[in-house]
């Protein structure tokens, strides 16, 4: 039979209270609480660094620049508009057909032509011209554009981005690059 001095004297809630951790155990519990913070560290920076790299890497790379042709200069008439086909200065590999890029070419007169980005001005919708009202319209929000690229009216914060265009030979060629928008 037990009595009541037999009981092993009881903590607070009357519950045992355990018995003290050897020095071993008490290393021990050392020593994976630290390598637990060094793995949780490593595995931090393995999957942060790529993450940085991905958000800081654009702030050191250089913006491409490249002259295209987009014709000869007897393809085009004195006072007409049209629509040039190249490709970007900066395509991806697999970029495929999204790697050509389009602007709006004008002959203002024998060697002066000038180019605008076929992107509106306000979100990056494509515009398009309208020969006969002499004026470039944004379908999506109602962007218009006289002849010269300036705004006539909606949205638009600032004219049409141009392109730099040059004569070389019986080429024309457009300065290719990343056009801004909005």
């Amino acid at each position: 039979m037990s009595t009541e001095n037999d009981k092993p004297p009881a903590g607070e809630g009357g519950h045992q209270a355990p018995p003290p951790a050897s020095p071993e155990v008490v290393a021990r519990r050392r020593f994976l609480a630290r390598a637990s913070v060094g793995m949780g560290g490593c595995m931090g920076l393995a999957v942060g660094a790529p993450l940085v790299g991905f958000v800081v890497a654009p702030l050191f790379r250089s913006v491409p620049y490249e002259w295209r042709a987009v014709g000869k200069t007897a393809d085009f008439k004195v006072g007409e508009t049209v629509s040039v086909i190249f490709m970007d200065a900066s395509p991806l590999p697999w970029a495929g057909v999204t790697a050509k890029t389009a602007a709006w070419l004008r002959r203002i007169s024998d060697d002066q032509f000038v180019a605008f980005a076929v992107n509106c001005a306000h979100l990056g919708c494509p515009v398009r011209w309208l020969p006969d009202a002499q004026l470039f319209m944004c379908p999506c929000h109602g962007g218009v554009y006289y002849a010269d690229g300036s705004v006539a009216a909606g949205p638009p914060p600032h004219p049409l981005s141009q392109y730099n265009v040059r004569i070389r030979g019986d080429d024309v060629e457009i300065h290719t690059g990343p056009i801004p928008i909005g």
